[in-house]
């Protein structure tokens, strides 16, 4: 009973760890999202461009890349989403 209870103590302090290192995402820690001026500068970093939800369907043709999704770097840059299918700089 008490490697049971050790065993336990030890899972749970370790996941506390784990929990509480892990980086926050920029939409939870209050920072403002980076717009960019156009799409070659957003497909520099996200190839497949932004995605505002993972839900979202490309109405285009096929895509090459698979879209970042951050509902926050979406609406910081919707002036790139030319087709209005809430994917903006998709290839």
């Amino acid at each position: 009973m008490k490697k049971l209870s050790f065993a336990l103590i030890s899972l749970m302090i370790a996941l506390s760890f784990t929990v509480s290192a892990a980086p926050m995402p920029a939409d939870a820690a209050g920072t403002k999202a980076k717009t960019y001026k156009n799409c070659t500068e957003i497909n520099k970093v996200y190839a497949g461009g932004i995605a505002r939800s993972s839900k979202v369907k490309n109405k285009g043709g096929k895509t090459k890349y698979k879209p970042f999704v951050s509902q926050a770097l979406y609406d910081a840059n919707k002036k790139s989403d030319r087709d209005k299918d809430l994917i903006a700089c998709e290839r």
